[in-house]
């Protein structure tokens, strides 16, 4: 395996280097859509079109690209049911669950922040200097 520049607890990695592989991961999760789908898949397993009219906006191509990668990553599982026409299903694997809990935490900040966000976006936006912390 290679080694990174210190970072991680164990040295391995390091984000900020271009080619940390751990950077791949983060930009998916931190995606707009891939932090969509997964919120979405929280609360349970869904099917392809439940998903899709679940995360607003999103189109069936994107929808497909994201959840391909996220399947490879292993954060998410397809299970695909032998019907006509053949039904595919999405949830969380264990991984998949364990990081939406972390996202969960980020929405709920932005939730409990968002009057501020606007208040600063407001200010900036008017050309009004911040002193915010």
């Amino acid at each position: 395996m290679t080694t990174y520049a210190s970072g991680s607890s164990d040295g391995r990695f390091d984000i900020m280097s271009e080619a940390c592989p751990t950077r791949q991961v983060v930009n998916q999760i931190g995606s707009r859509w891939g932090l969509l789908i997964l919120t979405a898949l929280e609360d349970g397993t869904l099917r392809f079109n439940q998903l899709k009219i679940r995360v607003e906006g999103i189109s069936q191509k994107v929808l497909t690209q994201n959840l391909r990668i996220l399947e490879r990553d292993g954060i998410v599982r397809r299970r695909a049911i032998l019907t006509t026409p053949v039904t595919v299903e999405y949830s969380l694997t264990a991984l998949g669950r364990e990081l939406t809990s972390i996202i969960s935490q980020l929405r709920e900040w932005s939730y409990a922040h968002m009057d501020r966000i606007e208040e600063a976006r407001a200010q900036y936006d008017a050309g009004v200097l911040s002193d915010a912390d």
